[in-house]
């Protein structure tokens, strides 16, 4: 009678003492098991994001995929911008626009920066004209012949209206659009326009606060007409626009000093300072001497580089803008975003 030979693979309990294959059978047993809900990462290879533009662009497109060197140092800052400004927000906020001078890029500033937000954001955004002098800001967003076709209602005639003002349709009959930038035009009538009391403005602000969750103020030049107490005291943060000239860049300073010492500490420390290069006024004065008398008193310093776009005091669109231009508005709404706590 032969013997019976019985083969026992190495990965089987058999070759284990009783005790020990119980164990192992226990612990395999109460070990969780992935599944493809609760841990999709461990079936699915994670994916380089795709390149756009450039080399690798060009040889993710080349190669139909098959080479990804995954997207370039400047296209994840730009994604990053993106994400920064698209940020869903809890509420709604307000970022007012100032200066103690005329013509250093303030409005163009407001525009530029308000279409950046409605290009990236997936509510749109509003802008109010609260400048006491004929403010131009609608002019500016759509262009001076289109705004004058559309015989503009202004601030004026919706705080006449307020009261009948209960839904978004309402409120649109007041408002122009350049896209997806929402607009309310400042009153033209120089005998009326610096009417605008700072209650006057707290309801223009709490309607526009019922539906859009961002909102620009352009307030014309200085800090004290009547609107202004209203226009800082509900202002979330604010955008000092300043110039390369050494004066623009002293009532820049002047402006967050008399910020910090009339109550607006906060505002000020958290305020972003805009320097617009018109006229190339940078190549004729001594650019870091000015930055640095700026920087420090201010939560970020962002320079808007000289541009024919927003320097002939005309329409601001975003396609015929420089790069540079459009990067540093970005950079502009993603750091008022952030300001928005």
């Amino acid at each position: 009678m032969g013997t019976s030979i019985h083969s026992v693979s190495p990965g089987s309990s058999d070759a284990l003492p009783a005790d020990m294959a119980a164990t192992r059978s226990a612990a395999l047993a109460d070990a969780p098991l992935p599944d493809f809900i609760s841990s999709p990462g461990l079936f699915v290879r994670e994916q380089k994001p795709r390149p756009v533009g450039g080399f690798r662009g060009a040889l993710y497109k080349l190669t139909g995929g098959g080479l990804n060197l995954g997207p370039s140092a400047r296209q994840r800052e730009e994604d990053e911008l993106a994400r920064r400004i698209s940020r869903q927000l809890q509420g709604s906020y307000n970022t007012a626009v100032l200066s103690l001078k005329g013509g250093i890029g303030k409005t163009s500033t407001t525009v530029g920066v308000g279409l950046t937000l409605a290009e990236f954001r997936g509510d749109p955004p509003c802008a109010i004209d609260a400048n006491p002098d004929s403010g131009d800001l609608v002019e500016r967003a759509l262009g001076e012949g289109i705004y004058q076709q559309q015989s503009p209602r202004t601030i004026t005639d919706l705080l006449k209206n307020i009261e009948s003002v209960d839904s978004l349709t309402a409120l649109a009959r007041y408002m122009h659009h350049a896209g997806r930038l929402h607009l309310i035009a400042g009153e033209q009538d120089p005998e009326v326009s610096d009417s605008l009391t700072a209650a006057e403005y707290l309801r223009i602000r709490k309607l526009i606060s019922a539906y859009y969750s961002v909102a620009l103020i352009d307030c014309g030049t200085g800090v004290t007409h009547n609107a202004m107490s209203g226009i800082l005291q509900s202002a979330d943060n604010l955008i000092i626009a300043a110039g390369y000239a050494v004066s623009g860049a002293k009532r820049a300073r002047s402006t967050l000093h008399w910020l910090a010492s009339h109550g607006y500490e906060d505002l000020a420390r958290n305020a972003v300072v805009v320097i617009t290069d018109k006229d190339e006024v940078s190549t004729r004065v001594d650019k870091d001497a000015i930055e640095e008398h700026l920087s420090g008193i201010c939560r970020q310093l962002i320079a808007v580089p000289h541009d024919r776009g927003v320097a002939d005091g005309d329409l601001v669109t975003l396609d015929v803008l420089r790069p540079e231009t459009r990067r540093a508005y970005r950079e502009i709404a993603a750091a008022i975003v952030d300001g928005y706590q």
